[in-house]
C-alpha cells in the first residue's frame, strides 16, 4: 500500500486537525484517481495520484456534510466492478479557534519556542479541532495585542468572543467544552514529571558544574524512567493524556537547548525515557506543532548568558 504526500483538489473542506485513516476501495472508470465524498446529495472531488492502492491518513480535515462517504478511483478495473462506499463521520468545531501565539525570531510566519503555546496546539490537534494562528512578535507586540493581553503572553485563545489565557486554563476548558477523544490525566498522575521542568532551567543556567543542578537533573529524569517502566508507554498508560501534552514540548527544549549549551544529553541507561521522547516527538501532531531547533536555542540564549 503507499501513501501519497500530496493532494490537492476542489472540495468543500477547511483545514483541520487529522481526522481518520482511511481505507479507499476502487472504482471501475479509467481516469484521473480521485476522491469523492457525498452525503447521498451533495459531491466534490478531490484529486491526487497514488499508485496501484491507497491507504492514507487525511489530515486537516473538516466538511461541510454529514455522515459523508467516500468513493476513490485508484486503479482500471474491469468495468462490470462496481463501485464501493464506505461511510464515516467527521466531528469537528466549525469554526477554527483564533490561537495567539510567539513568532519565529529565525524564520518569518512561522511559530516560535513557546512550549506551553505547543502544549494549547497539541491539545487542539489530538481533539481534531481546526484553528488559526496569529503570530505575535513578543519582542514588538502590537497595540491590539496588547489590548487583549495586557501582560503580553501567550498562548492566548478565543471562545465565545472572548480571549483565555493560561494554557492551564485552555487546556481544561478545551477538555469540558469537547470532551471526545477525553485527554484528561487522573489527578493522582497530572504531576508526574512535573519537576523535570524547572530542574533543568536551574541546570541551564549553572555556571558552576560542582553546585548538584546536574545530578538534581538526572535525579528527576530517572525517576520519571522507573515511572515509565512500571505504568507507561504514556503518563496515563497505553493512551496519550493531557500531561504527556504539557511535558512533551518541554522534554523537546531540554534536548535542544541542553545538547547545544552544555554538550549534554539524556543518559542511554535511562531507556524508556529515551523511548517516550522519542514515541511523543515523532507524533503528528508534534510534529505540526513544534518548534524550529534554531529557535529553540536563540529563545534560551538569554538565560545563558544573561
Amino acid at each position: 500500500m503507499v501513501t501519497p504526500k500530496k493532494w490537492q483538489g476542489k472540495t468543500g473542506l477547511r483545514r483541520g486537525p487529522v481526522t481518520k485513516i482511511l481505507h479507499l476501495a476502487p472504482v471501475t472508470t479509467p481516469t484521473q484517481p480521485h476522491l469523492l465524498i457525498s452525503n447521498g446529495t451533495n459531491m466534490s472531488t478531490i484529486n491526487f495520484h497514488p499508485s496501484v492502492s491507497l491507504t492514507t491518513t487525511i489530515k486537516h480535515l473538516a466538511c461541510n456534510f454529514k455522515n459523508p462517504r467516500i468513493l476513490t478511483n485508484l486503479t482500471k478495473n474491469p468495468p462490470h466492478l462496481k463501485p464501493r462506499f464506505r461511510n464515516f463521520t467527521v466531528s469537528m468545531a466549525t469554526t477554527p479557534f483564533e490561537v495567539c501565539v510567539k513568532a519565529s525570531y529565525t524564520v518569518p510566519n512561522k511559530l516560535g519556542d513557546c512550549p506551553f503555546t505547543q502544549r494549547v496546539l497539541l491539545t487542539l490537534e489530538e481533539k481534531h479541532l481546526p484553528y488559526d494562528m496569529k503570530f505575535i512578535d513578543l519582542k514588538d507586540k502590537p497595540e491590539w495585542f496588547l489590548k487583549i493581553s495586557p501582560e503580553g503572553k501567550v498562548p492566548l485563545i478565543k471562545f465565545d468572543e472572548k480571549w483565555v489565557a493560561d494554557s492551564d486554563v485552555i487546556t481544561q476548558s478545551l477538555e469540558e467544552k469537547f470532551p471526545v477523544p477525553p485527554l484528561a490525566t487522573p489527578p493522582e498522575k497530572a504531576s508526574v514529571g512535573s519537576k523535570i521542568f524547572p530542574t533543568f532551567v536551574g541546570f541551564l543556567k549553572s555556571k558552576d558544574p560542582a553546585d548538584g543542578t546536574e545530578q538534581a537533573l538526572i535525579s528527576e529524569l530517572s525517576a520519571f524512567n522507573d515511572y515509565l517502566k512500571e505504568n507507561g508507554p504514556f503518563i496515563n498508560g497505553k493512551e496519550v493524556s493531557a500531561a504527556d501534552l504539557a511535558l512533551g514540548p518541554k522534554l523537546y527544549h531540554l534536548e535542544i537547548a541542553l545538547g547545544h549549551y552544555k554538550k549534554w544529553s539524556v543518559p542511554d541507561s535511562l531507556s524508556d525515557l529515551k523511548s517516550y521522547m522519542k514515541t511523543i516527538f515523532s507524533k503528528d501532531s508534534f510534529v505540526n506543532t513544534r518548534a524550529l531547533t534554531e529557535d529553540v536555542i536563540v529563545g534560551w540564549r538569554s538565560k545563558v548568558e544573561g
